[in-house]
């Protein structure tokens, strides 16, 4: 069955980092030939868009939300693929999740991606 996995989330004070990663699994499975997004969804609010990094990581988009504190990089030769989360504050606070799409980064509709992982839990709180 082929699956794509988050982990790295974990409890945080304001203004601390975390690494998620993301990586494929399934015999055969691999996110090389894919751009990957990353998506959050806070409780009681819509599954929201948050980076997408392409298939040779040449080129990235961020939310506005998110841009100058968060970073995506991809490792094809490790397949995995990174978002590097800095500045946190208690708004970040959701279930975060990637997923794949065709070679190229598009639009932030939730539909235009699969193979949706499980989420890894973020919560930034002092």
């Amino acid at each position: 069955q082929l699956q794509v996995v988050e982990s790295g989330g974990g409890l945080v004070q304001p203004g601390g980092s975390l690494r998620l990663s993301c990586a494929a699994s399934g015999s055969g499975f691999t996110l090389d030939y894919y751009a990957v997004g990353w998506f959050r969804q806070a409780p009681g609010k819509e599954r929201e868009g948050v980076s997408c990094i392409n298939s040779s990581g040449g080129r990235t988009n961020y939310a506005d939300s998110v841009k100058g504190r968060f970073t995506v990089s991809r490792d094809n030769a490790k397949k995995m693929v990174y978002l590097h989360m800095n500045s946190l504050k208690p708004e970040d606070t959701a279930v975060y999740y990637c997923a794949k799409r065709g070679p190229s980064c598009g639009g932030w509709g939730p539909e235009e991606y699969d193979h949706w992982g499980q989420g890894t839990q973020v919560t930034v709180s002092s």
